[in-house]
């Protein structure tokens, strides 16, 4: 008869069991490497007050248990000899690279004189307070940014979800997600969920065995792409051409909902006669996708209802035509009715740092201490007024352009949160802008490119060290308790914030009192408080949290000018812009511009993401860095083979600007004459190829997606 094993204080040690014997305790937290979407569930395994072991939280309803490479990976995050792990002081001039320890009292008195001198001798808005990642303190940096009287705060959004945003609301006021429980027919275009946003995935495929039918629209095979009833693999910089063209198929045969159109839009006469133009030839002609395929997709996605447009955060808005693209995109959820119609594109406005979940929180009105017109122009004011009528910060992409050039008014301070000077395009050109600022700080986790060239550095703590609130899309909240002590003098970035507002800042009211009296402002309106969350290390489930009724347009209107959606924008219309989608080619095409093709004929696309990466923070673990050591660039065997190349050879790919040495990966998931290069990899940084005013005139977004380049053989 077999025995039960004898659960030794050994045995239970080395299986990492948590038990008495063992000493090893299971504490609750989330893991904050991904998008402030996902941040899953994890059960930290401490031993002696370190993490010895992570998985996934089974009862977080997002996760359920599950995690991904990165959230395997958090030991090595959390652990990583390049932690920083004390304030530090730069040493010599900008370029020295050398620091040397200070403490924090010292170097948080540095930060308040100098800042404070520079607000009386230039004016607040001289001093610019960066958030990159993570986002959990944002609403905390923008309400100090306000309270010190500077109106640039800015962020990563500046090139990341904000633009498709800003298209949404020059549509409808407001953006809108797919129902995707309900959904009959989802239009996904331009995004990677599988890689991007994996905790997702579960749902998505749920949907799809229950029947859904799915339109893939991207020039790259995905994950998602088998999976998918018809693929529409468009030229990178097309979608809005792509758009437009379904929109002429679904009007000129009647598939529109007519009653929607008719009480609910405007501008509708025009942009009907615009899309006119998309004729099924010249579509295909300019996005490369036969004409078949653009009727098939067009009555498929007009005639099953409801419909959702499922689009990527930036994917779609990394051109130079980027926010008319995505009009024209969006335009369609408008066109066939299903805006904020039950399983179609369902308006549900953002509780908490992004998430959606039918709780109603005061985090912008926390965040805003002081209206704009009490405060100067923003950076990007003058060029991106649409941006900043429409977006609540700065245009962090115009930064250096106004560091070199003092106009409107003098830049001399950033206080930067993560921030990568490697997100600009031109990313020498941000690096030699930031050189020439009077004062830098940067606060991170890591040494990275971009904190040696401060003049000050603060280690911040990991999502393991420190206390947050967290939202889930599932009516799921959670405020965490560090299951760790911070590692060496490192600290939370909201307890960073909230010491420098007390030199800043004092008067501030809520500043004054201190973080999880903040955090209960905000969430007055819920009813929720740190406090009572306290009790559950998990997180806690609500229950009968009632959400926002359908086609809510139906009583107040829509939040535009006209209070109804617009194909033709009053807004843009006031700027002196086209109100139409219009499209217009990529600023560097085959089309737009043979004279550069002739001499770089690849259509170059980057910043797609791959699973086991997120920005650049990760590739320095090495379990998922074996992964994919090397930096590569994608390209089909067809061009390889016009070029000479074999798999994993070194090449040069090359633009205007210059050129990176990467490893060709021959692949058939770009189609003939597109080349691909994943995001962020160290010693192969494609922003370095791209002008940094290669750019959208209505957003400032860089136009990462559609651009010119070669490859050769690497001598």
């Amino acid at each position: 008869m077999p025995t039960k094993p004898i659960l030794s204080p050994i045995n239970v040690l080395k299986g990492k069991i948590p038990d008495e014997k063992s000493g090893i305790e299971v504490r609750k937290t989330i893991c904050s490497i991904c998008n402030p979407i996902s941040h899953c569930g994890i059960d930290a395994y401490v031993k002696d007050g370190v993490v010895i072991k992570v998985e996934g939280t089974r009862e977080n309803p997002h996760n359920a248990g599950t995690l991904c490479s990165k959230g395997a990976a958090n030991r090595q995050y959390i652990y990583h000899p390049d932690r920083i792990m004390t304030p530090l002081i730069k040493k010599g001039d900008r370029n020295s690279g050398q620091f040397e320890p200070i403490s924090w009292e010292e170097a948080l008195d540095i930060i308040g004189e100098r800042l404070l001198r520079m607000r009386d001798e230039s004016g607040p808005e001289s001093v610019v307070f960066y958030a990159g990642f993570p986002k959990w303190m944002r609403p905390f940096l923008k309400r100090l940014a306000h309270s010190f009287g500077s109106p640039n705060y800015c962020s990563e959004s500046s090139t990341c979800s904000a633009g498709a945003l800003l298209a949404s609301k020059l549509n409808y006021g407001a953006a809108a997600r797919p129902e995707l429980p309900k959904c009959r027919c989802l239009l996904v275009w331009s995004t990677n969920p599988f890689y991007s946003n994996t905790s997702a995935v579960r749902k998505l495929l749920d949907v799809m065995e229950k029947g859904i039918k799915v339109i893939e629209v991207g020039p790259l095979i995905t994950p998602l792409t088998s999976h998918a009833d018809i693929h529409l693999r468009i030229r990178p910089g097309t979608s809005g051409a792509l758009a437009l063209g379904m929109a002429c198929v679904i009007i000129e045969e009647g598939l529109h909902d007519q009653e929607f159109v008719e009480k609910w839009t405007v501008g509708f006469d025009e942009y009907r006669a615009y899309t006119g133009e998309f004729t099924l030839a010249r579509t295909s002609e300019i996005t490369g996708v036969p004409s078949d395929l653009i009727v098939k997709a067009a009555r498929l996605y007009a005639t099953t209802k409801p419909a959702g447009v499922l689009n990527g955060p930036n994917a779609t808005v990394h051109h130079t035509n980027g926010v008319q693209n995505h009009r024209a995109i969006t335009a369609l959820i408008g066109l066939t009715g299903n805006f904020d119609r039950e399983g179609g594109n369902y308006l549900v406005p953002p509780s908490y740092l992004y998430v959606v979940n039918g709780l109603t929180t005061r985090q912008q009105a926390f965040e805003q201490s002081r209206p704009w017109d009490e405060m100067p122009p923003r950076v990007g004011e003058d060029l991106y007024p649409v941006w900043c009528r429409l977006i609540p910060e700065a245009q962090a992409i115009h930064l250096p352009f106004q560091i070199r050039s003092g106009k409107p008014y003098p830049i001399r301070a950033v206080m930067g949160f993560g921030m990568n000077h490697r997100m600009w395009p031109g990313s020498d050109h941000m690096r030699e802008s930031l050189k020439m600022l009077d004062f830098l700080v940067d606060v991170d986790l890591f040494m990275t490119d971009t904190a040696r060239l401060a003049d000050l550095v603060l280690p911040a703590c990991t999502s393991f060290e420190r206390s947050e609130l967290k939202f889930y899309p599932e009516q799921h909240v959670i405020w965490t308790g560090p299951v760790i002590e911070p590692l060496g003098e490192s600290r939370p970035d909201a307890d960073i914030i909230f010491d420098m507002a007390a030199r800043l800042a004092p008067e501030d009211p809520l500043l004054k009192k201190g973080y999880k009296e903040c955090v209960d402002w905000i969430l007055k309106p819920t009813g929720l408080k740190v406090d009572d969350l306290k009790r559950y290390p998990s997180g806690y489930t609500l229950k009968d949290i009632p959400m926002p009724p359908y086609r809510k347009y139906e009583g107040r209107g829509f939040d535009t000018p006209s209070g109804k959606m617009e194909f033709t924008s009053t807004v843009l219309e006031e700027a002196g812009i086209d109100p139409l989608p219009r499209f217009k080619e990529p600023g560097l095409s085959p089309w737009s511009t043979p004279e550069v093709a002739g001499e770089f004929p690849l259509i170059l696309t980057t910043g797609a993401r791959l699973p086991i990466y997120v920005h650049s923070r990760t590739f320095r673990l090495p379990w998922i860095r074996r992964l994919r050591p090397d930096p590569m660039v994608d390209m089909n065997p067809v061009d390889a083979q016009h070029r000479d190349l074999s798999p994993g050879d070194w090449v040069e790919l090359s633009t205007q600007r210059g050129k990176v040495r990467v490893r060709a990966n021959l692949t058939e998931i770009v189609p003939p004459g597109t080349v691909n290069i994943f995001h962020n990899y160290p010693g192969a940084d494609i922003n370095k190829l791209i002008e940094p005013d290669y750019l959208d005139p209505i957003s400032g977004y860089p136009g990462f997606k559609s651009l010119l380049c070669e490859i050769r053989k690497a001598s």
